[in-house]
């Protein structure tokens, strides 16, 4: 009986560490060392697919070790031992968008530290997320293409060359895919003690540089977009109209456009300055814009909602599934109505 709730607590653990099924493993495993007669070490054992499970060393602060396999063990030293982002996503150099989506998608639940325990789990996470930031965004990818690899040749950072730093980190950029993922515990206090200690060096980096001059060269860039920001502020009026639900500063009466009947706002003296060819301009303007923020927003729920999906499939999650099913895209419903009105003119 012990040996079988040994198997069903070891899966359960493997499909889903907790705390619980940590200490009922452990108290297991100190029965079995108290009676076994050949000196059996506790602590390791060979589950039914070949891989070992290994304690992590005690923390003090938590009730009990968390365990990990051999192979989430290799699993690490693959991803610290690839050479560029590409090889950490295990995608080509013309992977299109959806191939790099599923490469991260199924990496980062394999190591998000709440659910791999394995020694360098947490930089192997981080460096999953990197890699996707910045192959998604086609001006990194291309800087990245173009430049990174020559550093990595030259004996600098490869994958974690600040020069290619992502805009956000990899913490965020999981929840954002997984809408809310795993809670943070201790991985939201290893993220900020490296962003602590990232800017801490870049400080120190600055400081080195030093000298006034270095300085002067630094900021001219500053100064310029200053200067030109308030030539443009002169030179360029408002737009003469507002898109949001309610009036703006300078924008108080509500009109609607004649073909898509999109409410926008304007000034009192709109009437006077547009009509005909120029007031079906900016009616044109509005509604390219509206089916802009239409398609954004569009964008934003079905990724949501496919992230709610996936996760609740990975986890076997019925009530989440349900839920995300029931989840609405409206923007994307207003922007298909909008299509098909275009089409009929």
């Amino acid at each position: 009986p012990g040996g079988e709730a040994r198997r069903f607590l070891d899966k359960a653990q493997k499909l889903f560490p907790t705390d619980r099924a940590s200490v009922l493993l452990k108290s297991l495993e100190q029965n079995e060392h108290a009676s076994s007669q050949n000196g059996s070490t506790a602590g390791t054992e060979a589950p039914e697919d070949g891989s070992e499970h290994h304690r992590a060393p005690e923390d003090r602060s938590s009730d009990s070790a968390k365990p990990y396999t051999t192979d989430q063990v290799d699993a690490v030293k693959r991803i610290k031992q690839c050479k560029n982002y590409y090889e950490i996503l295990g995608v080509q150099k013309d992977a299109s968008d959806d191939d790099l989506k599923k490469a991260y998608r199924k990496l980062a639940l394999k190591f998000h530290p709440d659910k791999n325990h394995a020694p360098g789990a947490t930089e192997a996470f981080k460096a999953i997320g990197n890699a996707y930031a910045v192959l998604s965004n086609p001006e990194k990818k291309r800087q990245y293409d173009q430049y990174g690899e020559v550093k990595s040749r030259a004996g600098r950072h490869s994958h974690t060359n600040a020069d290619f730093q992502p805009d956000i980190t990899p913490e965020d950029l999981f929840n954002m895919f997984f809408g809310g993922g795993f809670p943070s515990s201790s991985a939201a206090h290893m993220y900020s003690n490296g962003r602590t200690r990232f800017s801490q060096q870049h400080q120190e980096r600055r400081e080195q540089r030093g000298g006034g001059l270095a300085l002067l060269v630094q900021l001219m860039p500053i100064f310029i977009l200053v200067i030109v920001s308030a030539l443009s502020q002169m030179i360029i009026t408002h737009p003469p109209y507002s898109l949001s639900f309610t009036p703006s500063a300078g924008h108080t009466q509500k009109r609607f456009t004649e073909t898509l009947r999109v409410p926008y706002y304007v000034n009192e003296h709109f009437g006077q300055e547009y009509s005909g060819m120029s007031l079906r301009k900016v009616e044109r303007n509005v509604e390219d814009d509206y089916i802009s923020n239409l398609r954004n927003n569009c964008w934003r729920e079905k990724q949501h909602k496919e992230g709610l999906l996936y996760r609740a499939r990975y986890f076997g999650d019925s009530e989440l599934y349900n839920r995300a099913q029931r989840m609405g895209t409206p923007s994307c419903s207003r922007l298909s109505e909008v299509q098909a009105s275009l089409h009929g003119y």
